[in-house]
């Protein structure tokens, strides 16, 4: 069993096509056939079923799917690593976050980046979860992941950076923009303009849980699919929304009042990756920690809140 095997068996199954693959790998169908069959000798049975027009995966072919994947990522990810911890030109630093980071917090720091290391190139991949943030880095979609703890049983390093505050967004004329805080339970008789892709505590959506513990249940206006949509939502008058603060000041805009919680709500933000950072990778995160301008990592046990990324402290 060959890397190379492996590279074609993942072109026939994204093409899920014979001829396409080997177009695309520039070989002839013969060759890439004879590569395939060699390959499904060394595993001891099918991976791909041969249809009049295409291909499709057997069982063994989707069991075998994700380990493929992971081979060839990790083969792509040390070569690109080795070049980018010696600053070669065209080495690349892949980085994987959520869509809350990408927007509100990592602009500044990729142009100081670029300010810095301008021999090395940065590719940043996106996600709605945290789940499926923690998922594409163990499968070696990116060199280092940006965003909330990741589970206790993460292996690798995990490198406090700072916190984030979860924050209540409401329209000017509404008669709360005037206070410096509020007491949750302040707002049971309120309408909520909740997102789709909602934080989720104990089985229970963040919103609903932290409201629960309020003595109320929250009455939704309005479900939108993103964060900015859902403060546009709030800056119009159509309910409260909830949003990182970094998100609300730095990216949606001004055009809303931002409202701390009493308690606060906050998050810990990490960067942390499968294996031990060095080289740009070592550097990115060390930019990062010091370019953080919303406090630095603290311990704050029963503000912290350890979720799928959504609209409470995402998107």
């Amino acid at each position: 069993m060959s890397l190379r095997q492996m590279e074609y068996f993942l072109t026939v199954v994204e093409e899920a096509s014979f001829t396409r693959a080997a177009e695309l790998l520039h070989v002839t169908q013969p060759a890439l056939s004879h590569q395939i069959k060699a390959l499904e000798k060394s595993v001891g049975g099918a991976l791909l079923e041969r249809m009049p027009r295409g291909a499709r995966l057997t069982v063994m072919g989707r069991a075998f799917l994700p380990h493929a994947e992971l081979a060839v990522r990790s083969a792509v990810q040390a070569r690109r690593a080795a070049r980018a911890a010696a600053g070669a030109e065209g080495g690349e630093l892949h980085i994987a976050t959520v869509h809350s980071v990408a927007v509100g917090i990592l602009p500044d720091v990729f142009a100081r980046w670029r300010r810095a290391h301008p021999g090395v190139a940065l590719v940043l991949h996106e996600y709605a979860t945290t789940e499926a943030l923690e998922e594409q880095l163990e499968r070696g979609v990116a060199d280092l992941a940006v965003g909330p703890a990741p589970a206790r049983s993460w292996q690798g390093p995990v490198v406090p950076v700072g916190e984030e505050e979860i924050v209540l967004v409401v329209a000017f004329d509404d008669p709360l923009a005037g206070r410096s805080a509020v007491h949750l339970a302040e707002l049971a008789d309120r309408t909520w303009v909740r997102c789709a892709m909602e934080a989720v505590i104990d089985g229970q959506r963040f919103l609903d849980w932290a409201c629960a513990r309020a003595g109320f249940v929250p009455r939704t206006a309005v479900r939108t699919e993103h964060t900015s949509t859902a403060v546009r939502m709030a800056a119009a008058g159509v309910g409260v929304a909830t949003a990182p603060s970094h998100v609300v000041r730095g990216a949606v805009g001004e055009d809303c009042v931002v409202l701390p919680v009493d308690p606060p709500w906050r998050r810990a933000l990490t960067v942390f990756s499968r294996v031990e950072l060095t080289g740009a990778a070592a550097a990115f995160a060390g930019l990062l920690c010091e370019a953080w301008p919303y406090g630095k990592p603290g311990n704050h046990p029963e503000q912290a809140y350890e979720t799928s990324e959504g609209c409470a402290a995402a998107t």
